[in-house]
């Protein structure tokens, strides 16, 4: 792990939602569902443990359609509703959240990670000392990893612990540079957000063309000076690409992340200082999650005694 100072920047809904379909059945003393507040709570502090950040946001997403929607109708449209049992459970999250004393950031015809990349430049431009990790289960936020900021998912599934990536561990898990993200899926798509994509172009076909092309740009440049193609683009390949340019161009706007939201950002605002542990240890013990108390971090009281003893 890095020794430098670092923010932690939250994706709620993406570990709202990995916690909801991990921990099935998790319910307070009064039978209220609160999985998804437990695993995200979890997660979180967890993460506050291992990295001990000098800041920290958390980043929500907005119930209301967001801007991709107005240029494309299909937009996450394959997506189910969020489960009635889970609507409540976002509130609680949130209250969970003000308890730490962690700035929240919503904003409506913005998703979280528009609000994350938006942040994320904000603290590169303010104080580049500054490490950014952000704690998320998508990989859409691959595209902002670079030598300043780091992305950390929690273990899921058959992942063997938390894994936190740089830009040579995103390379050589997808086989392409961080930024190269939106061009792979300007390509092949994403089932998950129902970015088209180029139809019939999968996952391998679309790194190769970035490991050789680097953009899609430079893919439809190279294809008005060569309009046959070569030996990678030829054939069918190249039909579809041709008839698929506008879709890629489409979809690689959607898959970019916007780093310019109009939030109010403060940084010393995001600064971890002290905070009321007896407001969040009075949440945790009407929710039933004992067990989370003691991953709790020092409040400023028992920071003074430790200073004191030390």
């Amino acid at each position: 792990m890095s020794s430098r100072r670092k923010f932690l920047l939250v994706d709620a809904h993406a570990l709202i939602y990995r916690a909801y379909y991990a921990i099935p059945g998790l319910s307070d003393p009064n039978g209220q569902l609160v999985n998804a507040v437990y695993g995200f709570s979890k997660m979180v502090l967890n993460a506050i443990s291992y990295f001990e950040p000098e800041y920290a946001a958390v980043c929500f997403d907005h119930p209301k359609p967001t801007f991709r929607h107005k240029k494309f109708d299909g937009y996450k449209a394959q997506r189910a509703k969020m489960p009635d049992d889970l609507i409540p459970q976002i509130q609680i999250v949130k209250d969970v959240v003000s308890a730490l004393g962690i700035p929240k950031f919503e904003m409506e015809g913005f998703e979280a990670d528009d609000l994350i990349g938006t942040v994320n430049c904000k603290v590169e431009d303010l104080d580049k000392t500054l490490l950014t990790i952000i704690v998320t289960g998508d990989q859409d936020s691959f595209q902002l990893v670079d030598d300043d900021t780091h992305i950390w998912m929690p273990a899921r599934g058959k992942q063997k612990g938390d894994i936190e990536y740089d830009a040579s561990m995103v390379e050589k898990k997808l086989g392409i540079k961080p930024l190269q993200v939106i061009d792979l899926k300007a390509l092949m798509g994403d089932n998950s957000d129902n970015i088209p994509g180029i139809k019939g172009v999968g996952p391998k076909t679309a790194a190769a063309l970035i490991q050789k092309f680097e953009t899609i740009e430079k893919i439809y440049e190279f294809l008005d000076q060569n309009p046959t193609g070569d030996s990678l683009i030829k054939g069918a390949l190249l039909e579809k690409l041709l008839s698929g340019k506008e879709s890629a161009f489409m979809s690689k706007d959607l898959a970019t992340i916007e780093c310019e939201a109009p939030i109010d950002f403060n940084l010393e605002n995001c600064r971890v200082t002290s905070y009321d542990k007896n407001q969040i240890i009075e949440i945790f013990q009407r929710l039933g999650f004992k067990s989370l108390i003691n991953s709790l971090p020092k409040d400023a009281f028992e920071a003074s005694v430790q200073e004191a003893l030390f």
